[in-house]
């Protein structure tokens, strides 16, 4: 694997060509199953040598802990930065609900790979930073929840982790909701007052 260069220009440029590896080997992973797909498959697939990936990775889990964090990180940047802007409550919920779909919405093949390879990122040195991100994400969540006065928020912490991310599943662009409107959908559903 080659380092990265030190030059601007040279390391903008690295960057980028790693980047579309990273992407380009989510859609492939989601499509064909990450176990099921050989670097030489995956060169095959992204229309470049092997070699050219090695390039960029040691291997094919570095490429695939590499998934992840362009998965986690951002979401989590993202959702530490809202939940810090001046909001009732409710409206915190809603919006960091809101952000969350569109991110697994726009990072589709990146959660398809993630389910995937879940009980793999459970376990090793490797996954820290991924395990970390996704705990911090699931705190704020839970803050958020408790936040907005909802009966159960353990239990709606665990609904919504299962609805949001198995978005990822079902969700068409062409489909007759917007991301929008499924978590406007989804936050209903747990800001809904208990019956009397």
């Amino acid at each position: 694997m080659a380092s990265r260069p030190t030059r601007p220009a040279l390391r903008e440029r690295y960057d980028r060509k790693r980047g579309d590896v990273v992407e380009g080997a989510a859609r492939v992973f989601a499509a064909r199953g990450y176990a099921e797909t050989s670097m030489a498959q995956l060169a095959s697939e992204l229309g470049l040598a092997t070699g050219a990936i090695y390039h960029y990775f040691a291997g094919k889990e570095e490429l695939l802990v590499e998934i992840c964090d362009q998965l986690m990180d951002p979401l989590l940047a993202s959702a530490e930065e809202l939940l810090e802007a001046e909001a009732g409550p409710e409206e915190r919920l809603r919006a960091l609900v809101g952000l969350w779909v569109g991110h697994v919405v726009a990072h589709r093949d990146h959660v398809l790979v993630f389910t995937q390879v879940r009980h793999v990122v459970d376990h090793g040195v490797r996954w820290r930073g991924v395990r970390a991100s996704r705990k911090r994400f699931e705190e704020l969540l839970a803050t958020a929840l408790a936040g907005a006065g909802v009966a159960n928020p353990d239990l709606a912490r665990y609904a919504l982790l299962g609805m949001v991310n198995h978005t990822a599943q079902w969700y068409r662009p062409r489909g007759p909701l917007s991301p929008t409107e499924i978590a406007d959908g989804y936050t209903d559903l747990v800001l809904a007052p208990r019956p009397a």
